[in-house]
């Protein structure tokens, strides 16, 4: 009953002052950061003074978050439990503009006596005494408030009052808010999210960008896709050491498929949509809680750390073949393990990143990646994996070389076989260096981010901060926008790094393979349109081919049947050697090694006689 009727008499009661909380669209105009301005909380209309200035003594950073948070006392304020709540309130929430900077804090006793006085109603409404309320915390003087040195100017002043610490960090505004269960993070702040589209390009920037990318992804998905399917047409072609080339293609050709869907999607998987009545503007995506953007940053990173893994385990294959003089056969063997560190590590960084939810939309780009606003995650999870990468890969390229470079001055070469080892270590070398330059500049691209995203960000926040009404930076040292072509660049590298492969595998061998492969289809396309009169011809021409194989089989001591060009190595057509010419030039290297193992000298000559040409 008590309750009830404390309710009826706070609506019947008609204050002098009426409490109400501050609509939205008052709080429209910007806030400068500890200059005058006008007083907008209804609560404190009609004291002493009518200009505040923000932040207050509470850290609320506009007069729409200080009248948030004095909503509690509205019901408290208009019962008059006591005359010196008001007046106390409005000095925390909306104090007293002075000296510029700086600001006066009001006497304990206000705070005793208006807590003392309204605690029992306080309770009975459920609100608690804030802990930033503390009465304990204010100077213990007698005078009321506003004082009388509070309303002169800075020149009458003679007190000086409490310095203020202008340096409050960075205040996530409304409009970039997003709910507590995401987990989202911006510029250290929880629950808070970077604006999209991109927070430091303008639109018809972005627009370029997206056409540029969605261009560089064409060119390199089409560059890797021939050179997987110049690998199926002819899988025995490309055996170790150079297997890993097909593998490296195929990684970049998923790569740049996600950039391709990225360019075709625009901002609907990077970016959060607008939700107005929330006052919610379009926030980057972050976290697992997006499946599209999961899926993207899952594709993107596994299949780009993949990619740098197997150019390593190339360098691996190389190296075995030239220095410790391994085989294609022997280097095969090792082909589980080389298959498991190439899935298995970047397998466990994707995966760990999903878990520590640092999944972060670009809206550059229209893909999901890491990195791009969390720097810890940059260095831990792109710079050292990839500066691993090309120190192994580029010591081991090096020792390869220059075993390839003794073995062509010590062991005695015809000259037509010096220039063929000489030609395949410039392949090496041109290949390696188309390569590591997009790679590198990758890299590059990425310290230059972690060097100045901290400035950048700045910068940002000073332009935004009176548009978003959150406190502006103090004491800048240096300010810098970021250039659109350094972005452009490092996408074009992140492309460009696999197009290599198809220089490898483009040979005249590579165009004999495809055209014959054409030819094959179109004969094969053409017998099934034969009429069926041309049945019993064909039938006959089968059979005829099968007796000619029977013929060529002979019976052995156990009974078996066996080819007949099978029986000794020495009774091999003259056409198989002409076979072993097209044999490609990774396998010059290895059987030369194995020739190197087994018989300096007259080897190397015989090898090199059984390989004629290169493909």
């Amino acid at each position: 009953m008590e309750l009830l009727w404390v309710l009826c008499v706070s609506m019947l009661m008609a204050p002098a002052v009426v409490v109400e909380a501050i609509p939205m669209e008052s709080a429209a105009g910007s806030h400068s950061m500890f200059t005058c301005e006008p007083t907008t909380l209804r609560l404190c209309q009609g004291l002493p003074y009518n200009s505040t200035f923000m932040p207050n003594l509470l850290n609320h950073y506009d007069q729409q978050t200080a009248a948030l948070a004095m909503e509690p006392f509205h019901p408290i304020v208009n019962l008059q439990c006591s005359s010196e709540l008001r007046m106390f309130l409005c000095a925390l929430y909306a104090p007293v503009c002075t000296v510029y900077g700086r600001m006066t804090l009001p006497c304990r006793w206000p705070c005793q006596r208006a807590k003392g006085d309204c605690y029992k109603l306080m309770d009975m409404f459920g609100v608690t005494w804030p802990e930033e309320m503390d009465c304990n915390r204010f100077p213990d003087c007698d005078e009321p408030y506003p004082r009388p040195v509070d309303l002169l100017s800075s020149a009458d002043s003679t007190e000086s009052p409490i310095s203020v610490q202008r340096n409050y960090g960075f205040w996530c505004p409304r409009e970039l808010k997003i709910d507590p269960d995401l987990g989202y993070t911006f510029l250290g702040v929880t629950d808070c999210s970077p604006p999209c589209p991109n927070m430091y390009f303008q639109q018809d920037e972005l627009v370029f960008a997206r056409y540029f990318i969605g261009v560089v992804s064409v060119v390199c998905l089409s560059a890797t896709l021939f050179t997987f399917l110049t690998f199926l047409i002819d899988v025995s072609r490309f055996r170790y050491p150079e297997r890993p080339i097909i593998f490296y293609a195929m990684c970049y050709m998923m790569v740049s498929l996600v950039f391709l869907l990225g360019f075709l999607l625009e901002d609907r998987v990077a970016c959060n949509t607008a939700s107005p009545g929330l006052f919610r503007a379009p926030t980057v995506t972050q976290g697992s809680h997006n499946k599209a953007c999961t899926l993207f940053f899952m594709v993107l990173y596994f299949f780009t750390m993949a990619g740098s893994v197997w150019w390593v385990i190339l360098t691996l294959t190389w190296f075995l073949a030239a220095v410790p003089k391994w085989g294609s056969e022997a280097i095969e063997k090792k082909a589980l393990l080389f298959h498991a560190c190439a899935w298995g590590l970047p397998g466990c960084l994707t995966v760990t990143l999903i878990a520590m939810n640092k999944i972060e939309g670009d809206s550059v780009s229209g893909v999901c990646f890491v990195g791009l606003y969390d720097r810890t995650a940059l260095r831990w999870f792109l710079l050292a994996p990839l500066g691993l990468d090309v120190l192994v890969g580029v010591a081991l390229l090096l020792v390869g070389i220059l075993a390839l470079n003794r073995v062509r001055m010590e062991i005695p070469l015809e000259k037509e076989n010096q220039d063929k080892l000489v030609k395949f270590m410039i392949r090496i070398g041109v290949f390696s260096v188309l390569y590591l330059v997009p790679l590198l500049t990758v890299i590059t691209c990425y310290l230059y981010e972690n060097s100045y995203r901290t400035v950048w960000e700045t910068t940002w926040v000073q332009e935004r901060c009176r548009e978003y009404h959150i406190p502006c930076p103090y004491q800048i040292e240096q300010t810098n926008r970021p250039n659109l072509s350094l972005f452009l660049i490092k996408y074009l590298m992140m492309l460009v790094v696999g197009i290599p492969s198809v220089f490898w595998v483009g040979s005249k061998k590579t165009c004999f393979e495809w055209g014959t492969s054409t030819h094959a289809s179109s004969t094969h396309l053409a017998m099934l349109d034969e009429p069926p009169s041309g049945s019993t011809s064909r039938a006959s021409s089968v059979r005829s081919k099968m007796s000619s194989f029977h013929g060529s089989l002979y019976r052995s001591r156990d009974g078996r049947y066996t080819a007949c060009s099978f029986r000794r190595v020495e009774d091999r057509l003259p056409y198989d050697s002409m076979l072993k010419s097209q044999h490609s030039s990774i396998r010059d290297l290895s059987n030369i090694t194995q020739a190197i193992q087994s018989a300096p000298g007259n080897g190397i000559h015989r090898v090199l006689e059984e390989n004629g040409a290169t493909a």
